[in-house]
């Protein structure tokens, strides 16, 4: 395996491991579940920005509802099934019924209109032995899944801010460049050709209105409706993709989900199916290799090591961490009685960014001093050093888009 394999750094940082216990499935470390949380939290926040409510649905689900959406038919040899009192079951790859059925409860009206909802779903799919690798393929992960639920006039405007935001979020994350594709309808499909002509046309529209130039793909959509995807380009140059925009005619009629429409009569909302990373697991796996293990400071694991030369500086670089854990940072401290180039040389094992350094010199003059990745280094006052580390810790999610 390549060093800069996201499995290889996994285990060099610290960050999970798989066994075969639990094949397709991830064993996160402390250090790795400081990451997820950071990625997780960034997405939170910014679908909190653009107006998504997040919401949690059940992970098993009865068949009955797979069934009456079409998965069962389409994807059921791909889904983990079990047994409960006589009564089928499944753990869901998916969560988009579940969303409907929140939409369902209550009276909806036009004016409610759109509804969105996000949810981190932890997902089951049996994938076959063979296809599994690493955190890029695995049967138990993560999905970044939203939903809008709108009226047919609306898709294009929601198309459009979500184009936005999956830009704001790539460039967040160090992807400047992405490729976009619609797919289309593919042979084994639900709904008429009329419905899948008007999708299709739809999506199309919507993605020229939000200035994307896209490549087809004819006969990759999903069952239910077509798709934009949006495929990363890493600094290899290899793409992977990640986001994805999906119009969806038939599984709303499908489920009964309604609302009253302007002239009084029931209508069939349009649902646009949303992910911008897809799987957790599989955006932390690409960005790991993307970045060779070196993670920008505010996704660090550990964004500063403090490290002390003397004993007698202990307490002050303790009181210094302690600063820097005020501001928000993720902090390991190294007061081993070890020598300063032995921590320096433990804390970039570990691709810690930064690492500061409390000696003698420095406790006497009250500053501390930052050394860097590339070699860099910052002898600064203590609040000097917090102002530089807040322009360097914090989620850029600080910024709204919307």
């Amino acid at each position: 395996m390549d060093e800069f394999d996201h499995r290889v750094l996994g285990n060099k940082l610290d960050l999970f491991h798989q066994q075969d216990e639990s094949p397709g499935s991830i064993f996160w470390h402390p250090r790795g579940m400081v990451l997820y949380r950071v990625v997780e939290e960034y997405i939170r926040a910014r679908m909190r920005q653009a107006g998504f409510s997040e919401v949690r649905t059940p992970q098993i689900v009865s068949r009955s509802l797979w069934e009456q959406s079409g998965h069962w038919e389409k994807f059921g040899r791909n889904m983990f099934s079990l047994e409960s009192d006589n009564n089928p079951y499944c753990l869901k790859p998916m969560s988009c019924p579940c969303h409907v059925q929140i939409f369902k409860k209550g009276s909806r009206s036009y004016r409610d209109l759109p509804i969105r909802y996000s949810e981190f779903g932890a997902v089951h799919r049996a994938e076959p032995s063979g296809a599994l690798h690493g955190l890029m393929r695995a049967r138990a992960f993560t999905q970044d899944d939203a939903h809008v639920l709108c009226m047919p006039d609306q898709v294009e405007v929601e198309v459009a801010r979500f184009c936005v935001l999956l830009k704001t979020i790539y460039a967040d994350f160090g992807f400047g460049e992405f490729d976009v594709a619609l797919s289309t309808r593919p042979a084994v499909r639900a709904g008429d050709d009329a419905v899948w002509d008007r999708a299709e046309a739809m999506l199309a529209s919507a993605a020229r209105a939000a200035g994307l130039d896209f490549a087809i793909l004819p006969a990759e959509g999903a069952f239910y409706g077509p798709k934009l995807e949006f495929h990363l380009l890493d600094r290899q140059g290899r793409k992977w993709q990640c986001g994805t925009i999906q119009l969806d005619f038939v599984l709303p009629e499908r489920l009964g989900a309604a609302y009253v429409a302007e002239d009084g009569a029931k209508a069939t909302p349009v649902m646009l199916h949303h992910a911008v990373l897809g799987s957790l697991e599989r955006f932390i796996g690409i960005l790991l290799e993307h970045y060779e293990g070196w993670l920008p400071t505010w996704l660090a694991p550990d964004q500063i090591v403090v490290a002390n030369i003397g004993q007698d500086e202990r307490a002050f670089a303790d009181n210094t961490a302690f600063a820097f854990e005020d501001l928000g940072c993720r902090v390991l401290r190294d007061f081993r009685s070890e020598r300063l180039p032995r921590k320096i040389f433990d804390a970039r094992e570990l691709a810690a960014p930064i690492v500061a350094v409390a000696g003698r010199k420095e406790m006497l003059a009250g500053e501390v001093s930052l050394r860097m990745r590339g070699g860099e280094q910052h002898v600064l006052t203590i609040n000097d050093a917090i102002a530089y580390l807040k322009q360097h810790v914090c989620p850029p999610s600080a910024t709204r888009v919307f």
